[in-house]
């Protein structure tokens, strides 16, 4: 009986073992895996040790340093060896960065001064050099922990002119949309990658499926959007964190010469200064041509008017090629790079009909959505997964005691139940006017004086001063939830043809305790030059006392107001953190019968 059993056993455990034989070959053979519409995790991703790492040059179809060569970027991939052992061809999340060589400090002298009178230029600044950090194959390990193990393979490029990538940094110009374009390109097997700089040895990106994502934070997170104003194909969708959509707007205000939030006398110049890290022997051509030409002519720190330059460097303007499903982010009370950067183009990508979302947070600048969000949106367009993440809600807003991956979903931004209500000024100077939705009538003008010393937080503090005007409304009954975009109109003079003109929307009685959250005491802000009262492209000097209507919008915002707090609109000249500090005694008359604020309100007047 055993004798007739053992070849059936015999065969029963050679199957048996073979086919486990089978298993483990195809559980070496690692894919992507999603669960809820979003990538998982993949333990065979997850190990450092599986990860290929080198580096490389894509050629662009542009030469920004002049030296008679098409400009390569020095471009980084990290991707599991499942690409070369198995022949698995994944999509790419891609970053690409001006400060991954490091960037130049900013010690004394680097910034403009501020000190000095409205259409002056000020002392002339000093120009930093940069020493580039970094070795090869490695150019930056941001993104590979989040999306490498999740069956992507990270991509990084330094921006021209920066690093080991050829070119002139242009802060904005068309070389820093076409090079992360070029890339792309790469990916999809439309430009060619060399092994080195000046060499003939191409490189394949035989593990691309020609499905790319961007990301990135500040300016990270502005070279995706400049990708995708090229129309470049392949480029699927873009995740910008806390973008500068506009260097006019992240520079100038309504006219205003304004400094972005931390960083008073920074200007593009600047900018290009700090990130200038590229090839030394190619760094005073160019100066002299990118810094010393076009940005000395371009910039105009004595109107702070809208022009060529700034235009050109306005990605709003550029936007009709675009067709990458964007998800935005950024922080409400983020005065570095400013919240309407994220809303104007969103604004725009919606009404053209592209796939969007927004995500706004209540703290300062950077803070990506959470990766639950990221995820579902790489997964849907790089991986091609059906999770109608289309059909999410559109606006994702975290209110004001949640934690940032807790946001609270909304149909829309702005929220769509909000409407305006028009609020008018009730006389109080020196000390405090009212706030009313009920317009009175003779209420005369106020006057106050300039004077930079003080800051605006002292000025909305105090209870009486000559440096600011305050209206306050009544104490709130009830919690107000303002959504979208304040703006005021303000009829005024000047005792001199130039002057500084700063808005604040505040939440008063004011909160200075060692325990104060960033939502407590500041709604939004605002800045416009009175001498652009006609248009953002031609300043006309002020005839001394003569009244003129000045009509902006402040920051856009979504915050609930406590009931038991007051609303408080601050006017005032010479924002010691933002603006340019002229010899205080400057005079500003506000009319106040002629005067108004317009609030969006979560239930309109009723709400209010």
């Amino acid at each position: 009986m055993q004798k007739k059993q053992f070849p059936f056993l015999l065969l029963i455990s050679f199957l048996l073992f073979g086919q486990l034989g089978i298993n483990a070959q195809m559980a070496e053979k690692a894919t992507p895996v999603f669960e809820n519409g979003e990538a998982q995790v993949v333990e065979a991703f997850a190990d450092p040790k599986n990860w290929i790492r080198h580096d490389l040059w894509v050629e662009t179809e542009f030469d920004s340093d002049g030296d008679g060569k098409l400009d390569r970027m020095h471009v980084d991939v990290t991707r599991p060896k499942q690409t070369d052992t198995d022949g698995l061809k994944l999509p790419v999340v891609y970053e690409s960065s001006p400060y991954y060589a490091g960037t130049a400090g900013l010690g004394d002298g680097v910034m403009w001064d501020v000190k000095h009178e409205l259409g002056e230029l000020g002392k002339p600044r000093t120009h930093p050099e940069v020493h580039r950090i970094g070795e090869r194959p490695i150019i930056s390990n941001s993104q590979i922990q989040t999306w490498l193990p999740r069956g992507y393979i990270v991509v990084h490029s330094s921006s021209p002119g920066t690093g080991l990538s050829d070119g002139a940094p242009t802060v904005g110009g068309d070389n820093e949309s076409l090079a992360p374009k070029a890339v792309i390109d790469w990916l999809c097997g439309r430009a060619k990658g060399y092994t080195e700089r000046n060499g003939n040895e191409e490189v394949k990106a035989y593990w691309s499926t020609g499905k790319v994502g961007m990301t990135g934070t500040s300016y990270n997170g502005t070279l995706p959007l400049a990708a995708a104003t090229t129309g470049v194909e392949g480029l699927e969708a873009i995740i910008p964190i806390a973008p500068n959509t506009s260097y006019y707007h992240y520079y100038r205000s309504n006219g205003l010469v304004r400094s972005p939030g931390g960083y008073l006398g920074e200007d593009i110049d600047v900018l290009y200064d700090f990130i200038h890290s590229g090839d030394e022997s190619k760094r005073a051509r160019n100066n002299k041509v990118i810094r010393d030409t076009e940005m000395k002519n371009g910039q105009d720190r004595i109107t702070g008017d809208y022009n060529d330059f700034w235009a050109e460097r306005d990605y709003l303007n550029d936007m009709k090629p675009m067709k990458a499903a964007l998800l935005m982010s950024h922080g409400f009370n983020d005065w570095n790079v400013m919240p309407e950067h994220s809303y104007r183009i969103y604004d725009k990508a919606r009404e053209m009909g592209l796939p969007v979302q927004i995500y706004y947070h209540q703290n300062g600048h950077g803070g990506p959505p959470p990766i639950e969000m990221m995820n579902r949106w790489f997964t849907r367009y790089l991986f091609g997964i059906e999770n109608r993440v289309e059909n999410d809600p559109k606006a994702w807003i975290v209110r004001e005691d949640d934690e940032r991956d807790q946001p609270t979903s909304y149909k829309d931004y702005p929220n769509p139940d909000a409407s305006d209500v028009t609020l008018f000024l009730t006389k109080g100077a020196p000390a405090r006017g009212g706030l009313t939705s009920n317009k009175p009538s003779n209420q005369g003008k106020e006057t106050l004086v300039d004077n930079y010393s003080f800051s605006g937080s002292a000025l909305a503090e105090a209870e009486v001063t000559d440096h600011r005007l305050i209206y306050v409304s009544p104490i709130l009954a009830e919690d107000i939830h303002i959504s979208g975009i304040p703006k005021i109109s303000v009829t005024l003079s000047s005792s001199k043809p130039a002057a500084n003109l700063s808005v604040w929307l505040v939440s008063l009685p004011w909160n200075d305790s060692r325990r104060t959250k960033i939502t407590d005491n500041i709604i939004t802000r605002g800045w416009a030059d009175p001498q652009n009262h006609n248009s953002i492209s031609k300043s006309e000097p002020l005839v001394p006392n003569k009244f003129y209507e000045v009509t902006f919008n402040l920051m856009p915002d979504d915050q609930i107001i406590p009931k038991g707090q007051q609303i408080g609109l601050m006017i005032f000249s010479s924002d010691r953190e933002f603006t340019l500090w002229p010899e205080p005694g400057t005079k500003l008359t506000i009319d106040l019968d002629k005067t108004k604020l317009t609030l969006p309100v979560v239930g309109g007047k009723v709400g209010f």
